[in-house]
């Protein structure tokens, strides 16, 4: 807490604010980012070989072999979401997890899970694009401006 807010608050309450901040738990912070970086990379890991496998087995090049890729994926973490194996394995990794595509999915997956008893419009389709949506209008927008930019650029150049 910084030393504004600290002057901010009674003698009472800067008592338990440092009471209660010697009594917090210490984060293992490094061993988080280790489990996280284990996690993200053996999914990774996992994306490559599936990447790999889409180009040895179906004649797909290293570009058109990307979509089935995330499609598998998705797929996979879908799956984990409905057993209900993926929030365990988040709740070990943490960030690890949230990072590669199959931490969106998983996010789209458990929202639609957790709202089926309302209905397939109002519940699943309404509660699964809550955090959908933004995610989707930032990506096409940051696409369109990405464009913009480089259509400017090459304009320029050309000229």
């Amino acid at each position: 807490m910084s030393n504004k807010k600290k002057k901010k608050l009674s003698p009472v309450q800067q008592e338990y604010h440092s009471f209660s901040k010697k009594r917090e738990p210490k984060r293992p912070v490094l061993a988080n980012c280790v489990k996280a970086f284990l996690v993200g990379g053996i999914i990774c890991l996992i994306g490559q070989g599936v990447k790999d496998f889409f180009i040895w087995n179906f004649d797909f090049t290293e570009k058109t072999a990307g979509n089935p890729t995330v499609a598998v994926m998705v797929f996979f973490a879908v799956v984990l979401t409905a057993l209900g194996r993926y929030d365990h394995i988040a709740q070990w990794a943490g960030a690890g997890t949230a990072v590669p595509v199959t931490g969106f999915a998983n996010a789209i997956a458990s929202a639609a899970i957790e709202h089926r008893s309302e209905g397939l419009v109002l519940g699943v389709g309404g509660n699964m694009f809550k955090l959908a949506g933004p995610v989707i209008v930032f990506g096409v927008f940051s696409a369109f401006i990405v464009a913009l930019i480089k259509t400017t650029l090459n304009l320029l150049l050309a000229a």
